[in-house]
């Protein structure tokens, strides 16, 4: 159970009383405590002034009017006559209750009524009290009056010639105006002390009150918060999961599981900030859902990656509500003042056509969007062949990164043949993968999924890690080729990868001039700022740069003017045909002449037969590779090759020799 279960509006309700049952215990016991002390307190308070009138009485008027009498041997009569003047007024009015003089055997030598019986008994620790010198009082019943309560204060008597105690006196004060009064005040008290508890009470249940609405508010904030993406305010992939699993169980008759992946995303985060990359999410979450409308629901699933969940619609509907929604995405929009075209891929799941699970579901989008992205097509439905080539992918993602770890691959080395003199002018880095299963594999069998994955940094990284480390080893043995090695376009878009090399190369103890990095043309078409600053960054670090498979792109000869690339290497669709096709002849030689203008080395790829290479050496080419020259081999095996002269012994002299 969520938050939002635990308190929700029932069981905030419940919450409170609970609070205001618990915070109401407290207040009533302190209640109790407030008026039993109150009570003791006026008791005492009686006491106190029982004690005080005791002693005004001993003190003022029974000690004087006995002098230094022997209460033992009894009292005179002048004595009893100056007891009788000194109390009879306090009797009288009622001041006094009840008086005797006792002496410390007990015996009653004086009294108001005259009797000499009654009295505390001798042996009560009150009378024992007072005869050691001690006042004892408190209220205790008025035994012979009837109902009601009296002071009874035993109070030594000091005569007043010698200062020593001769007696008891025996005194009962009356109670009734003194428990009134305090009556009167404990009413009062009591009035306060309920308005102040009441007070109490209602700060606690106006605390419990808002502690509990500041929980249902927590509570409902941090559900939302679990299931909405806090950029877009959209649904997130939570809230998808369980949407998209009501929607395919509720029992509508059709529907479609969409996931939709924007494209070129990361250029406009690297090239304008993430700042407007946010932006841009924000903007199309809001037009997808205007194109949707609320019957279906748009979620953000992560990154650029958006999730729509349409239940009830057939599938020309879907078709039809997508289109729109892509003509919605596509219309420009402005981020810093520059002007952008958003596109996206739709892979689109139709249930139960395709899958009746959401795992499923999504599975079969995820490859139709895919597929889509590989092609021209925006709007991809998903067909049995696409999950299927999206499985294999990830299977081989998976065993590719296992691979890394185990060190399943290798490195074979192309020599790249340099076609004045017939020597090895340098050699070309091959990845493969020695597959446990499969057996040696080829680049075009995994590094498809790498690019994919994103396992194409670490595979670069290797890659150029195990080729300066048998550049190394080849030095060794008396050879100094320089190396090539073949880099993607995500690792020009990776910050800082120019500076990655150089640290690579720092820890091989290689000199900078002796790497060269092959760029694909297709990386530098469009001539993007990431991936020109990437090679400039490179040419700086003293790396040469090589344009790979030119001619199949869409860069121009002119627009290579701005980068400071070393090395053009025409792609084998011209080189095979030349000597066939007059338009490839005319093409490669035209490239060779405005490269060398460049002052760039030209490189052909795919030479295969002795007619073609002898147009390359013709035409000036500096430099071929192919299976005529030589195939890609292990570092060893090319240097034993080389030492046999087999490479060269390929290559006939050159002219005039």
């Amino acid at each position: 159970m969520g938050l939002r279960g635990k308190f929700g509006a029932k069981g905030g309700s419940r919450l409170f009383v609970a609070y205001a049952a618990a915070s109401l215990v407290p207040v009533a016991v302190l209640g109790a405590v407030l008026v039993t002390g109150y009570r003791e307190d006026a008791a005492r308070q009686a006491e106190e002034q029982g004690r005080a009138q005791a002693v005004v009485i001993a003190e003022m008027a029974v000690a004087p009017a006995l002098e230094d009498a022997d209460l033992t041997a009894g009292l005179t009569q002048g004595q009893r006559d100056r007891l009788h003047a000194a109390t009879d007024f306090a009797i009288f009015h009622g001041s006094v209750v009840r008086l005797r003089l006792r002496s410390f055997s007990g015996q009653v030598v004086f009294s108001d009524d005259g009797s000499t019986a009654g009295g505390i008994p001798v042996a009560d620790p009150a009378f024992r009290s007072a005869t050691l010198g001690q006042t004892d009082v408190a209220v205790v019943p008025d035994t012979e009056r009837g109902p009601g309560e009296v002071i009874r204060v035993l109070e030594p008597v000091v005569a007043s010639a010698s200062g020593r105690a001769i007696g008891v006196l025996e005194l009962y004060l009356p109670y009734e105006s003194i428990a009134a009064h305090l009556q009167q005040q404990m009413r009062v008290t009591y009035w306060r002390l309920a308005a102040g508890l009441v007070g109490l009470y209602l700060v606690l249940a106006l605390i419990s009150w808002s502690t509990t609405r500041s929980l249902r508010r927590y509570a409902a904030r941090q559900e939302h918060e679990a299931l909405h993406d806090t950029l877009t305010g959209l649904p997130n992939r939570a809230a998808f999961r369980l949407r998209a699993k009501t929607a395919v169980e509720s029992g509508a008759r059709r529907g479609a599981i969409v996931l939709v992946d924007l494209n070129h995303f990361k250029e406009v985060n690297d090239t304008l900030g993430h700042h407007a990359g946010d932006e841009l999410l924000r903007v199309v979450a809001a037009r997808l859902v205007k194109a949707l409308g609320t019957e279906h629901t748009v979620t953000r699933l992560g990154g650029d990656e958006f999730g729509l969940i349409m239940p009830g619609v057939e599938r020309d509907d879907v078709l039809r509500l997508l289109t729109e929604a892509r003509n919605q995405l596509t219309e420009e929009i402005v981020l810093d003042g520059i002007p952008l075209t958003i596109e996206a891929s739709f892979g689109v799941a139709l249930y139960p056509e395709h899958a009746a699970d959401v795992e499923e579901l999504s599975q079969c989008a995820d490859a139709a969007m895919y597929q889509g992205k590989r092609g021209t097509r925006g709007i991809v439905v998903y067909s049995g062949e696409d999950v299927a080539h999206s499985t294999q992918w990830l299977v081989v993602q998976a065993e590719l990164r296992h691979a890394l770890e185990r060190d399943e691959l290798v490195l074979h080395y192309q020599p790249k043949i340099r076609l004045s003199d017939g020597e090895v002018a340098g050699v070309e880095a091959l990845v493969r993968w020695q597959h446990p299963i499969r057996g040696l594999l080829a680049p075009a069998d995994f590094l498809p999924a790498a690019e994919q994955s994103g396992l194409i940094e670490p595979l670069t990284a290797w890659v150029l890690r195990r080729a300066l480390a048998d550049q190394r080893d080849w030095y060794t043995a008396g050879r100094t080729w320089p190396v090539a090695v073949n880099v993607s376009a995500r690792n020009l878009d990776q910050p800082g990868f120019a500076a990655s090399v150089s640290a690579l190369l720092a820890e091989a103890g290689t000199p900078a001039d002796r790497l060269m990095l092959e760029v694909t043309e297709t990386a530098l078409a469009g001539d993007t700022p990431a991936a020109v600053q990437a090679v400039v960054d490179i040419v700086d670090h003293g790396i040469g740069v090589a344009v790979d498979d030119f001619g199949v792109g869409y860069t121009s000869l002119s627009q290579l003017r701005a980068i400071p690339v070393s090395e053009i290497k025409i792609d084998r669709l011209f080189v095979e045909s030349l000597t066939r096709n007059a338009q490839s002849e005319a093409i490669v030689r035209s490239v060779i002449e405005l490269a060398h203008g460049l002052g760039c080395w030209v490189t052909a790829e795919g030479v295969e037969t002795e007619e073609v290479r002898r147009w390359l050496e013709e035409a000036g080419c500096d430099a071929a590779q192919g299976l005529l020259l030589g195939s890609p081999l292990t570092w060893n095996d090319l240097i034993e090759t080389t030492t046999k002269g087999a490479v060269r012994r390929e290559i006939p002299a050159v002219a005039g020799s």
